[in-house]
């Protein structure tokens, strides 16, 4: 269906309008941002004749244009689109539109939509599909499909087309004067970083492989008065757990009507893709979205087109222990089911058996490859100990890392030509392993056979996905050259997920990558949560898990109770700080508990409880934020839906100069409504930094709780109590008649 005022098509949905002119060679944005409306003519036609901006001096003698598929041709001296070479030739990419598709969803076409676009490159020999599709949630997905077609050009008959790079970059408006993204390290992933859109490029590239701990994760241009609650936000994520390329570009002539850039694409490695006649590219799905509130309008929108999908999890998130941090590689049947018994006790509905159990794994350097149990360390196979952990109810799960192969280990001595890297000689290990190439359907099909076969011989409920390790030289010799890999490695890792799932119906899997190295939405397509980080130190992982929630709703996040004296980073920290910052994601146990004393068991398991009684709201609610001036304290908060129920973290994390807090709101609450406010201290009280509570805690923290209004909790704000550092109180609101 195709359907417009002279071509002016618009999508529309929760209180966005993306308005495209399909007029020209190539279509152009008009308006993507605040609903206009229903588009009627006078509001298409002023749209468009307001659309081209004047003709500098010094310039191209018409209006530059910034098109759905920018390049030089328009007079955009920017970062193009498209980039490649047909054996040095076909660099000047001209595609134009031969066909446009429209349709809109909703009886008022306010549910959003869809707009395919075709194109034809008769200079690149290329024909393309764009798909630009609105969900009711706002958040835009624009797919692009190229395929070679030698018949377009003469010149084509030559060689393939090397396809270098191919990018959704969208205009933002001038009014976008900040740039928000983020960088991170192992322990210490999605670290915000922020600072002015200057004139020129912000280029971010994840070249490991994978995202990685530094990766741009989601990239923001925003207002000058971007906070969580407040100020306007255009945003951008790349659904892809391979290499990636992050755009946000302001040249001097701006683009088009607008001031700035912003986009995102896959980052091809040199001669990755080559195109001959009749191949085609399927570029990962770029996601765009928009917010009027701040960052928490953009994770409101993402949380909530995740949990609408058909494979999002549906059943209660079960409480799981995981053994890595109780015992490592020490597997012992007596130590595990002594862990397994107190498990049980504090009310652990998962056990996850980690690294360690699998043939020659005694440490990190061997055995990666080898997916058969250990008889020497488990003569009777896992079943003991699965039937151990079944006798007490709880599911059972096992840690796998697919992808890596150390080459101590049965499998690299038979097929040393498996392991990904220049055939002439391998580069240096990482974490005493290598990249297994997947790219071989020997290799792809032995690992695909010994998971399955071991998930089915156990029952195995739940797969811990770990990957260790970046790609490095990335390359592959199975064609008898040395060719990039890392496409295809990606597509053979989604390729496997996508099988042991359908073999396996209500497998579930949990995608590890030495913690949060690869958080995506491609990866998350196809897995059931993430493991954040490695870090368990509860005053990294607020953060931590607070930037991962802008993409991630809480039932997705794996956080766990860690020892006092964290692994990585050796912090000591109080019980009930740890297991108030545990609570309000995916909730677990990355402990010994033989070490924990009869009174700590009974605070754990009271914690157990709290998490069970509150998943149903943790799980489905809206996540927000509150904007403090003071930056060692942080108040989260998640919210029914209905605003009917809520629970707010508020946590200090280090000394400052305020000596009270004056004021705070409680963001996202219904100021019409009123509300019981109880203190949560099941598991232990908060230590303060003052004398006594603001009268409206103390009552709070009796039986009884307090009821405020919520225009006070909401609108006026509560003073909140002064805390040590490192330490957190739970606050539990119901709304009451």
């Amino acid at each position: 269906m195709l359907d417009g005022y002279g071509a002016v098509l618009a999508l529309r949905a929760a209180g966005i309008s993306f308005v495209l002119d399909t007029e020209g060679r190539v279509p152009r944005v008009l308006h993507w941002g605040a609903d206009l409306g229903t588009l009627d003519q006078a509001t298409a036609e002023a749209l468009r004749d307001s659309g081209g901006p004047a003709v500098l001096n010094n310039s191209p003698d018409v209006p530059r244009s910034f098109s759905l598929w920018p390049s030089e041709f328009e007079g955009w001296a920017g970062t193009p689109a498209q980039e490649g070479h047909a054996a040095g030739a076909a660099t000047t990419p001209r595609p134009h539109t031969v066909a446009v598709r429209y349709e809109t969803d909703g009886p008022d076409g306010d549910l959003g939509g869809r707009i395919d676009l075709d194109l034809v490159d008769e200079i690149t020999a290329l024909r393309s599909t764009m798909s630009i599709a609105l969900d009711r949630f706002g958040v835009l997905a624009v797919d692009i499909t190229v395929t070679r077609d030698a018949a377009l050009s003469a010149d084509a008959t030559a060689g393939p087309y090397t396809l270098d790079a191919l990018r959704v970059l969208l205009p933002v408006p001038e009014r976008a004067t900040d740039i928000l993204d983020f960088t991170g390290k192992w322990c210490r992933e999605r670290a915000p970083q922020r600072g002015p859109l200057f004139f020129g490029s912000h280029v971010r590239r994840a070249r490991r492989g994978k995202p990685g701990h530094d990766a741009p994760f989601l990239v923001v241009a925003g207002t000058e008065d971007l906070g969580f609650r407040r100020g306007e936000a255009w945003a951008t994520h790349l659904a892809w757990s391979g290499d990636a390329e992050y755009v946000v570009e302001r040249l001097t002539e701006g683009a088009g009507p607008f001031s700035s850039v912003l986009g995102a694409g896959e980052g091809l490695r040199t001669g990755e893709i080559a195109l001959e006649d009749g191949d085609s590219y399927v570029a990962p799905t770029a996601l765009f979205l928009w917010s009027a509130s701040g960052l928490d309008g953009l994770a409101d929108r993402l949380h909530r087109r995740l949990r609408a999908r058909p494979s999002h999890p549906v059943k209660p998130r079960p409480l799981t222990l995981n053994s890595w941090e109780a015992v490592y590689f020490d597997h012992d049947l007596d130590r595990l089911t002594a862990l397994v018994e107190r498990a049980a006790r504090v009310g652990v509905e998962r056990v996850v058996l980690d690294d360690g159990w699998f043939h020659g794994r005694r440490g990190a350097d061997a055995g990666l490859g080898d997916w058969i149990v250990d008889r020497s360390v488990w003569p009777d196979g896992l079943g003991p100990l699965v039937d151990l952990v079944r006798s007490h109810g709880m599911e059972f799960g096992l840690w796998f890392e697919p992808e890596m192969i150390n080459l101590d280990s049965d499998l690299a001595r038979a097929h040393p030509d498996w392991v990904l890297g220049p055939r002439q000689a391998l580069g240096a290990t990482a974490r005493d392993q290598y990249v297994l190439d997947l790219t071989r359907p020997d290799a792809y099909a032995y690992v695909l056979e010994r998971i399955s076969a071991i998930v089915a011989e156990y029952g195995v409920d739940y797969i811990k996905w770990d990957h260790n390790r970046d790609l490095s030289e990335a390359v592959s010799g199975y064609a008898g050259i040395d060719r990039p890999a890392v496409h295809e490695q990606t597509l053979a890792l989604y390729r496997m997920l996508d099988t042991l799932r359908a073999r396996h119906p209500g497998l579930e899997i949990e995608t590890c990558s030495g913690g949060g190295g690869r958080v995506d939405l491609g990866i998350l397509d196809r897995t059931d949560r993430v493991w954040a980080s490695d870090c368990n130190d509860p005053v990294e992982r607020l953060q931590i898990e607070r930037w991962t929630r802008m993409l991630l709703p809480p039932e997705l996040i794996g956080s766990h109770l860690g020892a006092e004296r964290s692994h990585t980073t050796s912090r000591r920290t109080d019980l009930a700080f740890r297991l108030i910052v545990a609570l309000t994601a995916h909730a677990g146990i990355e402990w010994d508990l033989q070490e924990a004393d009869d009174e700590q068991l009974a605070q754990i398991a009271r914690w157990g409880a709290a998490y069970r009684e509150l998943r149903g709201l943790i799980h489905s609610g809206r996540v927000v934020n509150a904007d403090l001036a003071d930056d060692t304290t942080l108040l989260t908060g998640i919210v029914a839906d209905d605003g009917s129920r809520a629970v707010f973290t508020w946590a200090r994390l280090g000394t400052s100069a305020p000596g009270q807090s004056g004021r705070v709101r409680l963001p996202g609450l219904d100021a019409e409504a009123r509300y019981a406010v109880r203190v949560r201290d099941d598991f232990g009280p908060a230590s303060r930094h003052q004398s006594a509570d603001p009268a409206w805690v103390a009552a709070a923290a009796s039986a009884e709780g307090v009821v405020l209004p919520g225009s006070v909790l909401a609108v006026a704000g509560v003073p909140m109590p002064t805390l040590n550092p490192q330490q957190a109180m739970l606050f539990d609101l119901v709304r009451v008649p």
